[in-house]
């Protein structure tokens, strides 16, 4: 519903509604990026926090990832986002990217690990927030910092 004045003809109300309408396109296609967009996204953020170490092959979003919010495979270069994150808020959305990115650089959640992520000023709001998510869901939360989950990252909610 487009709330609207009432002395608005109908022209306006029509060029107003569509205004409206291409705003909250606009938003759902920021918050809800394709592929391509993600793997754009994910090399500026390799850029900006990372120092551009990170390179990867191929960023995509993945329905099959129910327990995972990412998950990376250093080896091919293949990051993997769920689509469950479609839709949260960028600043979310980016610090999984990172995470899976700073995999590519260092495997394990070491402390080298969770340096790379420390210039990422939205780190620990970020984790809060999936941890909630996580809780709401199925009344657990994510793993904790210090948790070693070697192989590929697999940032689980469990």
């Amino acid at each position: 519903m487009v709330a609207i004045p009432a002395k608005f003809t109908r022209a306006q109300e029509r060029e107003w509604v569509a205004k409206m309408l291409e705003r909250l396109e606009n938003q759902e296609k920021r918050r809800r990026p394709s592929d391509a967009e993600l793997y754009e996204r994910a090399l500026k953020l390799s850029d900006q926090y990372l120092g551009s170490q990170a390179q990867p092959k191929s960023v995509t979003w993945s329905k099959s990832q129910n327990r995972r919010w990412g998950s990376c495979t250093p080896a091919t270069g293949a990051i993997r986002i769920s689509t469950r994150l479609k839709g949260m808020p960028h600043w979310v959305l980016d610090y999984v990217l990172l995470h899976e990115l700073a995999h590519m650089i260092t495997p394990d959640h070491s402390s080298q690990f969770w340096a790379l992520l420390a210039s990422y000023e939205r780190t620990e709001r970020a984790r809060g927030f999936l941890d909630g998510v996580a809780f709401e869901r199925d009344g657990t939360a994510g793993p904790e910092p210090e948790d070693d989950l070697a192989d590929e990252d697999i940032l689980t909610e469990d």
